[in-house]
């Protein structure tokens, strides 16, 4: 099982195949915020999806797009769009919880990249089951 950090906290974001076995889990407080970043399919850049445990609920916070390449944009009432300092854009507050906070995945090749990090540890999903299905879920430290 691969691990970002010891496991101290009420709650995690876990990484299962659909067969059920744990590939890695980050410690995920209540109102902190894990990234899903990736390479584009088509361009290349980078993408995120921001998740924040929102006591106990997987909302979907905020994305950052590249450029609008490729099928990437904003969706008219779906937060709120704003230039990022190293460029590219984020979309704020989008706040979409995540039906049964889990979210299906399947893990790109290694240049696709799939990573989830809080800001500090990693999990690098390509580089350990590119390929596999998955499912990312909150999971309070109780289940």
């Amino acid at each position: 099982m691969l691990s970002g950090t010891p496991l101290l906290a009420d709650d995690r974001l876990v990484v299962e195949t659909l067969e059920g076995l744990t590939l890695g889990e980050l410690a995920f407080d209540p109102g902190q915020e894990i990234c899903l970043t990736w390479a584009h399919s088509v361009t290349g850049g980078r993408v995120a999806d921001c998740f924040e445990n929102r006591d106990g609920t997987m909302v979907l916070a905020r994305s950052f797009l590249h450029d609008f390449a490729a099928g990437l944009g904003e969706v008219a009432g779906r937060g709120t769009l704003r230039s990022a300092a190293e460029g590219g854009y984020w979309i704020d507050g989008i706040d979409e919880a995540i039906p049964d906070n889990a979210l299906r995945l399947r893990i790109g090749a290694p240049r696709v990249g799939h990573v989830l990090t809080d800001g500090t540890d990693r999990l690098n999903l390509s580089a350990r089951a590119s390929g596999a299905s998955v499912m990312i879920r909150l999971r309070p430290h109780s289940s």
